[in-house]
């Protein structure tokens, strides 16, 4: 029986897929496996009853193995390897955490109205840290071969791109080519379009 998945709706086209890096990460997994899956689209403003009596806490994503409903994509993505196990995703223990702290340092800086408070270079910092490790390792975290980190990181850049770009005007600095090469690598698996990742933001940045 294929893996059941339920992923973001799009903000405003609930029949689209929407932004939730954390959605993506577990579509782009079950892609590089080549593993059977079935999508659900949740309207996270409508959210169906169904899925609710499931999922009380009502968050994506959320997969069905052996008819138990798993929420949390780490425990999503080690069950994935656990049962297809080829081929292998898994991330040396001591490369897992490598840009770990890029996406929280990117939404404290997108919800920042200081330009002076230092949120920009904290960022700017972890940045530069995982353009020194694609520098010396890459083109992926951990050498040639995609694993179960590019695959959290990279739907994290593209919406940082995405999101500070349109909010701030801001984009990641060309200096730091081998994160941008790191992302160009990664464009056929983002959002169908940029607008449902500003929609997604909006409230986070409006509500700051």
């Amino acid at each position: 029986m294929a893996i059941e998945i339920c992923v973001k709706a799009a903000t405003g086209a609930p029949d689209v897929l929407g932004d939730c890096p954390f959605s993506q990460r577990i579509l782009l997994t079950l892609e590089e496996k080549k593993v059977a899956f079935k999508t659900h689209l949740i309207n996270l403003d409508n959210k169906p009853k169904w899925f609710l009596e499931v999922n009380p806490d009502g968050k994506v994503p959320l997969a069905k193995f052996d008819e138990n409903w798993i929420s949390d994509s780490d425990v999503i993505v080690g069950l994935i390897e656990e049962k297809y196990p080829h081929p292998s995703l898994a991330t040396p223990p001591e490369l897992a955490s490598v840009g770990s702290k890029i996406f929280p340092k990117f939404v404290v800086f997108l919800k920042s109205k200081d330009a002076n408070d230092g949120t920009e270079q904290a960022l700017l910092d972890e940045l530069n840290a995982l353009d020194e490790h694609l520098k010396s390792k890459g083109p992926y975290v951990t050498g040639k071969t995609i694993t179960a980190v590019d695959l959290s990181l990279a739907p994290k850049l593209y919406h940082l791109e995405v999101a500070l770009g349109h909010f701030k005007k801001w984009t990641v600095p060309e200096s730091l080519t081998h994160v941008r090469n790191y992302m160009k690598s990664f464009e056929k698996t983002k959002p169908a379009k940029e607008e449902y990742v500003v929609a997604g933001w909006a409230p986070k940045v409006n509500s700051a």
